[in-house]
């Protein structure tokens, strides 16, 4: 069904234009490390901005913000604890830590307030996340993407058939987070992680941290440019095709099917557009971050990810009945025999 208009209230408009003050308290927070500092108990705003190397004023100005939006709060005693959910999505080391995938948002919103530029040049107007050569924004990609695969990882691995399967090729797989969890899931199971030789380290540090350092190897290669391993029966390739315009999405299908034995099976995930292209939201903002940050990267329907998939030799592309956030979907097909 078509994407309806919504009757917006000026309220609603201008909670949303002015959405980016609360994003730029929680980016704050969290590079300052704020969260990490209340983890082991209450500080006052003093020795908290100290210890964060901030002006106390500055400090407490973004302790009263934080504490309108529920992530701290203050005892009588005038110190500042962490939330609850501060405490488990924010602190450094906690098992279901955000805080680089927030620092890499941080990142992104200079390239995003350029966006009438870039709508008019229909051009990028930063570096691209995964070839970024300031390696603190790097990192907070990288690690932002094992933050967020580590979310979804499990319940992927628990709903993707690869019983029976010997070899995974995670093409563009960065931290390794899906080869780790396919891996721990079905013991039979070897993996080959292909990306750019910057990936590498984390990768292994990620694997080694697992015990698979025996099960899952790192090939470092450019896979636009390079030729990748073959001889597999399954293949993964998790949000690398947004990256690229339709031919470059097309090569890396095909690149990929090749890598396949015949029957292998062919996995894809990304952030689905209908098929008129007009929702979910997420995967139409989502559009818009390839906009100012690739030269052809874009959204892609799963009518359009289908068609290429065929295209490229693999046949029976359906998509899997798993919900998952920001409306990601996963495709499925087998390569031609």
């Amino acid at each position: 069904m078509p994407a309806q208009p919504r009757d917006w209230t000026a309220p609603e408009l201008l909670q949303v234009s002015g959405g980016y003050w609360s994003a730029c308290a929680l980016h704050a927070a969290v590079r300052l490390d704020l969260f990490t500092r209340l983890a082991d108990g209450p500080l006052a705003t003093a020795e908290l901005a100290a210890r964060a190397g901030a002006d106390e004023r500055g400090a407490q100005r973004l302790l009263e913000a934080l504490a309108a939006l529920g992530l701290v709060a203050r005892d009588d005693d005038g110190r500042w604890s962490a939330a609850p959910a501060a405490r488990r999505h924010l602190a450094r080391g906690a098992p279901a830590h955000l805080g680089h995938i927030i620092a890499h948002h941080h990142f992104l919103m200079e390239a995003w307030a350029r966006l009438p530029e870039a709508v008019r040049a229909g051009a990028p107007v930063r570096e691209r996340s995964s070839h970024h050569e300031d390696a603190e924004a790097r990192e907070a990609f990288l690690l932002g993407m094992q933050d967020l695969a580590s979310l979804a990882a499990p319940r992927v691995a628990a709903a993707v058939d690869l019983d029976g399967r010997r070899r995974l090729l995670d093409l563009g797989g960065g931290p390794g987070t899906y080869a780790i969890h396919f891996c721990l899931r079905h013991p039979g199971l070897r993996a080959t992680i292909c990306d750019l030789p910057a990936t590498r380290p984390v990768a292994e540090r990620a694997i080694a941290a697992h015990g698979l350092a025996d099960r899952i190897a790192f090939a470092p290669a450019d896979y636009n440019l390079e030729p990748v391993p073959g001889g597999f029966d399954a293949a993964w390739l998790s949000h690398i095709l947004h990256g690229e315009g339709p031919a470059g999405a097309a090569a890396l299908l095909r690149k990929a099917a090749g890598a396949l034995e015949p029957g292998g099976l062919l996995l894809v995930q990304e952030f689905i557009l209908d098929d008129d292209r007009l929702g979910p939201p997420h995967p139409a903002l989502f559009g818009l971050n390839m906009l100012v940050g690739t030269p052809d990267g874009q959204s892609y329907s799963g009518a359009e990810l289908t068609a290429m998939m065929a295209a490229a030799g693999v046949r029976g592309a359906r998509r899997l009945p798993l919900e998952l956030p920001n409306g990601a979907g996963i495709l499925a097909g087998t390569r031609d025999a």
